[in-house]
């Protein structure tokens, strides 16, 4: 199984409806803890950021 192989394996799985809940999980999780570092101070920039990065991973 080469490279391409794998990547599209793993493309296959993020678009999926479980890949795309886990993400979602993924990136609430890391917002969060990015919120709570900061003491919320920068949560407009951290939602940005989340919604970025939910629109790049997964099937949004």
């Amino acid at each position: 199984m080469g490279i391409d192989d794998r990547k599209g394996k793993a493309s296959d799985a993020l678009d999926s409806d479980k890949g795309e809940k886990a993400t979602d999980a993924g990136i609430d999780k890391a917002s969060d803890a990015a919120s709570s570092v900061t003491g919320g101070s920068h949560d407009e920039q951290i939602s940005k950021a989340e919604s970025a990065a939910d629109e790049h991973i997964g099937n949004a």
